[in-house]
């Protein structure tokens, strides 16, 4: 009877389940009980209480009964992922290092377009005096000559000779040869002032290297009067320019006195052909 009332209480657990009813009285849990334990442990627990069952079983007809057949899916553990802690660079910035080389200049590049003018700025201090320049280079030629002595033709051309100087520049005109001679190229100007003489004829010229260039004439008559002639020319180095009294078939003639000066002969120069 005790063996019977053993198998009778496995009977009851054995039975199968009613409609709506739990699968199984054992709790789904059992063969789960810790979630870290491994599936073949599971397996093993599952085995044991079947064997346990048929044990005690033995001995009477066969009974259905409600086991469960299927195991729960399978569930591996995987480990939590724990985020990698990000480091923060900049508060581990070392030290400034050396500085390095310099690198080679790169292409220069395009040209920009030009800005607008700026505001002038203010006025600067005034600056320190340089240093002195070379002397100015000036050129200057003049003369200015007078006759005190008169004088009369004879059958040859004369050349007037002077006897007075008045200014005579680096001593460009000849007072023995009575002619001036340029040494400083450029544009000149000239004047023949004379006295005629009463009763005859005056007639001289200018010349340029023995060539006529302007006559100074006064025919005969019962006064005598003051005559001039003038001209700018353009020399030449080298070129020389005097007066010269002309040969003619009536006595020629210029007056002058020891007390006074009547006859004059001046001339300077206007520019230099060297200048712009």
């Amino acid at each position: 009877m005790e063996g019977l009332w053993v198998h009778g209480v496995l009977l009851i657990f054995l039975l199968p389940c009613p409609v709506g009813s739990q699968t199984s009285s054992i709790p789904a849990q059992r063969w789960w009980t810790d979630p870290n334990e491994a599936p073949s442990q599971h397996q093993a627990a599952r085995a044991t209480q079947e064997q346990k069952v048929d044990d005690a079983q033995e001995g009477l007809p066969p009974q259905p009964h409600c086991v469960r057949c299927c195991p729960p899916p399978e569930k591996r553990f995987y480990p939590q992922y724990q985020p990698v802690p990000q480091i923060n660079m900049t508060i581990l910035k070392g030290e400034k290092g050396d500085r390095g080389e310099r690198g080679m200049q790169g292409k220069f590049g395009k040209t920009g377009v030009a800005g607008s003018r700026g505001h002038a700025g203010p006025k600067g201090q005034k600056g320190s005096m340089g240093a002195p320049g070379e002397r100015c280079k000036s050129h200057y030629a003049a003369f200015s000559v007078g006759r005190k002595k008169p004088l009369h033709s004879n059958d040859y051309y004369q050349t007037l000779i002077f006897d007075t100087e008045f200014v005579n520049l680096y001593d460009h005109f000849n007072m023995f040869t009575g002619k001036f001679y340029c040494y400083i190229p450029g544009i000149y100007y000239f004047s023949l002032n004379v006295h005629t003489w009463n009763q005859k004829e005056t007639y001289l010229h200018i010349m340029r290297n023995g060539a006529e260039v302007v006559i100074l004439y006064a025919q005969v008559s019962d006064r005598s009067i003051m005559q001039s002639q003038s001209v700018m020319l353009e020399l030449k180095e080298q070129d020389e320019v005097w007066v010269r009294l002309y040969k003619g078939e009536r006595e020629n003639a210029v007056f002058s006195d020891e007390y006074d000066t009547y006859i004059t002969f001046s001339g300077h120069l206007i520019k230099y052909s060297g200048d712009p």
